[in-house]
């Protein structure tokens, strides 16, 4: 289902993947600095959570400052939230590479107001671009470091905006409940060689829907 959602005196494109049955949960996702919603990883992984009975919004914010892109997905979040369509109990930000970092400059700013009301469950960083290439010095780690819900990485081991031993020194750091899981060999595109980007794919979604799964189970109990 295609959307366009308000935001300031302009629109984002945005498709929701809808199950079947009447989901209870939700994943907002987005893409890099390059690219859009339609980004193949995107839309495979939308595919895999909405045949497993979760409801995923993807979108398009083009703008490479960060700040925009924040106030962009906050916007998305809101939407999704006042939704008379979709009544959820909580919903997953999710982002690749610098909509990763959006999403968690989102659950930041959300946590540190009076308005949390714990509709945001969980944050999935795909490709977190904790560095630029070879800029090892300078992290992104700020908001990691304050965010108090789960957060699942996905990363490439051979990603070059984010060395393994320092995306595991901060998350050791961090005090939400972390779990990374590395893709043997993956670049930051996810690329791995002699690997079909669709098994790379696949590994990617079980991934995420197996954490998820998890992290709905626990706030269930």
């Amino acid at each position: 289902v295609k959307v366009k959602i308000p935001f300031g005196n302009k629109y984002l494109d945005a498709i929701f993947s809808v199950p079947e049955k009447k989901p209870t949960y939700g994943v907002i996702l987005t893409h890099g600095a390059g690219g859009d919603m339609n980004f193949p990883h995107l839309v495979s992984l939308a595919a895999c959570l909405a045949s497993h009975g979760v409801l995923c919004l993807r979108f398009t914010c083009k703008g490479l400052n960060i700040a925009y892109r924040t106030k962009a997905f906050k916007a998305v979040v809101e939407y999704l939230k006042l939704s008379d369509d979709y009544k959820l109990s909580g919903v997953f930000l999710a982002g690749r590479s610098m909509g990763s970092r959006a999403a968690a400059s989102v659950i930041r700013q959300l946590s540190q107001g009076d308005d949390d009301d714990g509709f945001i469950q969980g944050l999935v960083c795909l490709s977190y671009p904790l560095h630029r290439p070879k800029l090892q010095s300078k992290l992104r780690d700020e908001d990691l470091l304050l965010l108090r819900c789960p957060v699942l990485f996905v990363s490439g081991s051979a990603d070059e905006m984010c060395e393994k031993q320092l995306l595991e020194g901060v998350v050791s750091k961090m005090k939400a409940p972390k779990k990374i899981h590395w893709i043997d060999k993956a670049n930051h595109g996810m690329a791995v060689k002699g690997r079909a980007t669709n098994d790379v794919m696949e590994e990617i979604n079980a991934q995420v829907f197996s954490w998820l799964r998890e992290n709905v189970q626990l706030q269930n109990k």
